[in-house]
């Protein structure tokens, strides 16, 4: 039997819950990445953090990523934060997220989620985090 959410988040206190992507498959190719060690950062649209938000990545917290049925996937702990406009995200970190082999790949499919999700502009504000796998609960 799997660990329940409420006997993991004790075992790491302060953790927060979310989701990868915006679609059950997106979440389940981008879990895989993550436990393949293919992908160590993500970002979302910093107007989704309203300030005082506790969902605002930490580094040192370390976190529950879900599958999209909402149990359990994995652990991550957040190594940095930065905030960056999405169109002064770098090569480096673009490719950190490891969903594309190129920064123009990241560009194009980012920008496309982000105008399913809210909206997008090139100048918008990211929040930019660099993370590392803590613990598969699969």
């Amino acid at each position: 039997m799997s660990e329940s959410l409420q006997d993991i988040k004790a075992r790491y206190p302060g953790a927060q819950t979310f989701k990868f992507g915006d679609s059950a498959v997106l979440s389940a190719e981008l879990l895989a990445f993550v436990r393949s060690g293919r992908k160590t950062a993500t970002c979302d649209a910093l107007s989704n953090y309203p300030d005082g938000s506790p969902d605002m990545p930490k580094p040192g917290r370390r976190d529950v990523a879900l599958n999209w049925d909402g149990t359990p996937a994995l652990v991550i702990e957040t190594v940095s934060v930065s905030i960056q406009r999405y169109c002064d995200v770098t090569e480096d970190f673009a490719l950190a997220e490891g969903e594309n082999e190129t920064l123009e790949g990241w560009r194009e499919d980012h920008r496309r989620y982000f105008q399913r999700n809210g909206g997008f502009n090139p100048e918008m504000k990211l929040v930019c985090e660099r993370f590392r796998l803590v613990e598969d609960l699969a």
